[in-house]
């Protein structure tokens, strides 16, 4: 039995991540990507009453208000992430966990105009080093325990793009759904 319904957790699909160096077009379009999300998610949230910021992407998922504080949180340690690899060999990553982080009772409180302006001051920097990476740079690697693989940060790069979409297009589906 086939469903229309969408997938409400994934509204753009899952990433594909490459298996060979991105050319340096699709560098220069990912990188855009991340430094337009802050404007993107400021767009998506502008307007909602604390009401709709508390309500929840999809059923069992997290509210409007965790995802933009948790945007910020994820890039923070991809960012850090991307300096290891650029300084060390193959490093490996401390994961986190990413919905303990979304229950700590700062999210509930801090409004998310600071988590706004963080992604966008963060971004700033992340694209600023992504746009001075040598082509071997590129290739650099970290190793991440939790999913027990190698990252090169051209792969990480179109992660986090995507990750970055990914959630805004949790929020904008939301609001068309709801109408709001």
């Amino acid at each position: 039995m086939t469903t229309d319904l969408p997938d409400l957790r994934y509204p753009i699909g899952q990433p594909t991540l490459p298996t060979e160096p991105l050319a340096q077009g699709a560098r220069i379009a990912y990188v855009a990507q991340l430094a337009l999300l802050s404007d993107q998610l400021r767009a998506a949230v502008t307007g909602l009453s604390p009401a709709q910021l508390d309500t929840p992407y999809r059923p069992g998922g997290w509210t409007v208000r965790q995802v933009v504080h948790h945007l910020p949180d994820s890039h923070l340690n991809s960012f850090v992430r991307f300096k290891l690899a650029l300084t060390e060999d193959n490093p490996t990553i401390s994961p986190y966990d990413e919905q303990a982080w979304a229950e700590l009772p700062d999210t509930a409180v801090t409004k998310p105009a600071v988590s706004l302006a963080l992604l966008e001051a963060l971004h700033i920097r992340w694209t600023t080093l992504l746009r001075q990476l040598t082509e071997a740079q590129w290739q650099r690697t970290f190793y991440h325990p939790s999913s027990q693989r190698t990252f090169t940060l051209d792969q990480a790069l179109v992660l986090y793009a995507w990750h970055g979409q990914h959630h805004v297009a949790h929020i904008t589906e939301l609001r068309r759904r709801e109408q709001w």
